[in-house]
């Protein structure tokens, strides 16, 4: 087995990257005409650079196809010894206007380096080269993501399974082609699924996995080599260090992504909490979310405490969600209805004359227990409930909107729901009423453009950020809370009144 590559933690939540392209794929581009004057067409080309200085080297990063018309070409041979130093894949040389066939000194360096030559006709521009290889790069892009995309619906069925653990590992090995290991704590196989491995690559294989072990802190993910096949291993995030093994005779740019689905998955469902009720949990929390009465489904959620959480962010893709309810340690998430999908603005309809505001995507929901440790998580933002048995948690729901609200407006990564305070001294039934009454002749875009600019102490600038309006919009909308209201803004006795009403109305 070669030495394991420095361990990454798995990103289930990324996209693949444009995959490379074979240099062949340009070749049977009949439109470019052009010709391969030696090595081989199976090279992978990740990009298009055109230069022609006489050493392009410090140039390069290595992997491109790099262009040229020899303007400044006086030695052939270290030429093309200082374009294989710096990694290229390949060599277009232009034909006219310096020369009108390609020096064969140059393909004899080329031949004699192992470094591709292609020949690129006088009526094709280097432009039209570049061009072709990013469609074809877009396509291959398009054709992983969507392998993707399927893989990550397959493994959410398999998850769904009576037997989701086996279930799961099948899927992956199906997707990936290769196998799959379940290793416990000690290194012994609980689970396999998919082909079967030349036994000098199932050692490695496990080999890698001890690699990981049960060791608080340790690395995450790590690959290498064994019997000709490509290894990777992944620890499970279930606490009772379980590893996945994964062995596949190639690697594609989006299996990475695929096996991080299924590490989310089997983290979930390998974890010492998970139970057979959770099924019935997690239907209690979608069907409470979704507005059922909460003696309705109490029973089947448990009566907690819990903490609801609300998040918005992640990276679009349809698993991030999932990724971020293991890495707070619950299954239970409400996904929301997507990017582009979910709420309204808080401004409601578009001012005049402004182009409609675009809405925000519906916040992820999840609920952790009470005890659990909450901490911020890269790329999302979080709003915090207060800890609150199932009867309450409709209400808990509502904290922690306003907490997210809070959160997004102070650009914090975590906002937790603050006590009442005062206001708490105050009869509620009350206190409602004379909001109600107060904040009467607002409408909603205005209640709300008020209540966020009273938090934000007034300033304009973080006002329109986070409503995502024109800073103007929120001085109209201010100005006309002023006129509607027959109060001054500016006199902090009535910013106090207004915020108490906003905050108990």
């Amino acid at each position: 087995m070669s030495s394991p590559s420095a361990p990454t933690s798995p990103d289930p939540g990324s996209t693949p990257p444009a995959p490379p392209v074979p240099l062949a794929a340009l070749l049977a581009r009949r439109d470019l005409g052009l010709r391969l004057l030696a090595g081989s067409g199976d090279v992978p080309l990740h990009w298009v650079h055109t230069s022609e200085m006489a050493d392009p080297y410090p140039y390069l990063l290595g992997g491109e196809l790099l262009m040229t018309a020899g303007v400044q070409l006086t030695d052939p041979a270290h030429y093309v010894e200082r374009v294989v130093e710096a990694g290229a894949a390949a060599l277009g040389f232009g034909v006219t206007p310096v020369y009108d066939t390609v020096p064969a000194e140059l393909v004899e360096a080329c031949a004699r380096r192992g470094l591709p030559l292609v020949e690129v006709p006088p009526r094709t521009p280097f432009t039209a080269v570049a061009r072709a290889l990013w469609r074809l790069m877009a396509e291959a892009r398009l054709q992983e993501l969507r392998r993707v995309t399927e893989a990550q619906q397959s493994l959410a069925a398999a998850a769904a399974r009576p037997a989701p653990v086996p279930a799961v590992l099948g899927a992956l090995a199906s997707r990936l082609a290769g196998r799959t290991v379940l290793f416990g704590a000690d290194g012994t196989e609980s689970t396999a699924a998919g082909r079967e491995v030349p036994p000098e690559a199932a050692r490695a294989l496990r080999e890698l996995a001890g690699v990981l072990g049960p060791r608080p802190g340790g690395p995450a993910s790590a690959s290498g080599d064994g019997g000709g096949w490509r290894l990777a291993a992944y620890a499970l995030g279930g606490g009772d260090g379980l590893t996945l093994g994964v062995a596949t005779e190639r690697r594609d740019p989006g299996d990475h992504t695929i096996a991080g689905v299924a590490v989310v998955l089997l983290s979930l469902l390998t974890a010492p909490h998970r139970g057979a009720d959770v099924t019935v949990r997690d239907g209690a929390l979608v069907r409470l979310l979704l507005g059922a009465a909460p003696e309705d489904v109490a029973a089947a959620l448990g009566p907690g405490p819990w903490t609801v959480v609300h998040a918005r962010g992640g990276d679009g893709t349809p698993f991030a969600a999932a990724s971020l309810a293991a890495s707070l340690g619950t299954a239970l998430v409400d996904a929301g209805a997507g990017s582009g999908t979910g709420r309204r603005t808080a401004t409601g309809a578009a001012t005049a004359g402004a182009a409609p505001e675009a809405p925000a995507p519906s916040p992820v929901r999840l609920l952790l227990p009470a005890s659990a440790p909450l901490t911020a998580q890269p790329g999302w933002t979080l709003g915090a409930a207060a800890p609150a048995h199932a009867r309450d948690l409709p209400a808990a729901d509502a904290e922690a909107a306003r907490a997210l609200r809070r959160a997004e407006a102070s650009r914090t990564p975590l906002a937790r729901h603050r006590p009442a305070g005062f206001a708490g001294l105050v009869d509620p039934a009350e206190a409602a009423a004379y909001a109600r009454a107060l904040l009467a002749p607002l409408a909603e875009p205005l209640t709300e453009t008020l209540r966020v600019w009273l938090s934000l102490h007034g300033s304009w600038d973080r006002t329109a950020a986070a409503l995502d309006v024109h800073r103007n919009t929120v001085r109209q909308r201010i100005t006309r809370c002023t006129a509607l209201l027959d109060r001054d803004l500016d006199d902090p006795d009535v910013r106090m009144e207004l915020w108490f009403a906003l905050r108990l109305g």
